[in-house]
């Protein structure tokens, strides 16, 4: 666990996000410090996923800041405003912020392996050699080193999972973001994953992850945060926080969920 008297590794202020007419973020302050685990819960639509995907730099927040490692990212200063970055910018940042979503996301026609490499290639431009030998060593992490050539059609949904976490893991992130990454399986099959992200918190790696999983957050989570309606509602350490819910709508929630 980290001390506490640290920045925080990643922190947002007030993010606001709308689609349409339809503000999905009303207002949101999050912050990690390095080595936590944060868990969040909530109903479908509260903006758990989309807050994720601004943290992640895959969307632009209509307003708010999001900080890593005390520095202002998605946005460069000019002439005294803030303005986007270039996309090439953009994909320097997003790699500092891993992303496991809930659909893997794998390239069809691509194996495993080249799953993985492929961001170190086209992002950090690392040697394919080089690259190649740090795929194998993440895909042996995840359990899947005999799996190296096998094509996303070739796997269970679990190992597309595996090799979607060591694709986000080869490029080195400061925090690695989950987006409900066992709700698309079978639930056999769910096990499988949940057991890399274990190893992956009892190493230090610092995760924020969106998840159904009570008994994942309850063993695993720093703190559980509630979400509702475009706010965080509720955010304490498992045993308050699945033991004696302060909220109505946290207790209303666990009593589904359970």
């Amino acid at each position: 666990m980290s001390d506490s008297t640290e920045q925080p590794i990643l922190r947002v202020k007030n993010l606001q996000k709308s689609y349409g007419h339809n503000p999905v973020l009303k207002g949101v302050d999050f912050e990690i410090q390095r080595g936590q685990v944060k868990a969040v819960l909530g109903p479908s639509g509260s903006g758990k996923s989309t807050m994720l995907r601004l943290m992640a730099l895959l969307e632009t927040a209509d307003d708010g800041e999001i900080y890593l490692e005390s520095k202002r990212i998605g946005v460069a200063e000019r002439k005294g405003h803030f303005v986007p970055l270039s996309e090439r910018a953009m994909a320097h940042q997003r790699a500092d912020i891993g992303m496991v979503f809930q659909k893997f996301n794998l390239f069809p026609h691509l194996n495993a392996l080249h799953n993985v490499m492929v961001g170190m290639t086209t992002v950090r431009k690392t040697h394919k050699k080089e690259a190649e030998k740090t795929a194998h060593e993440m895909l042996a992490r995840v359990g899947l080193a005999n799996r190296a050539h096998a094509f996303p059609s070739e796997l269970s949904g679990g190992q597309q999972q595996r090799v979607a976490i060591a694709r986000a893991l080869v490029m080195n992130p400061k925090v690695l973001l989950f987006d409900e990454p066992t709700s698309a399986l079978d639930p056999e099959l769910v096990g499988e994953v949940l057991e890399v992200m274990e190893s992956l918190a009892r190493e230090g790696m610092t995760m924020v992850v969106v998840t159904h999983e009570v008994k994942f957050a309850q063993r695993v989570a720093s703190e559980v945060l509630m979400f509702d309606g475009g706010y965080i509602i509720e955010q304490s350490a498992p045993e308050q926080f699945f033991g004696n819910p302060q909220h109505e709508r946290t207790r209303k929630f666990l009593s589904h969920v359970h």
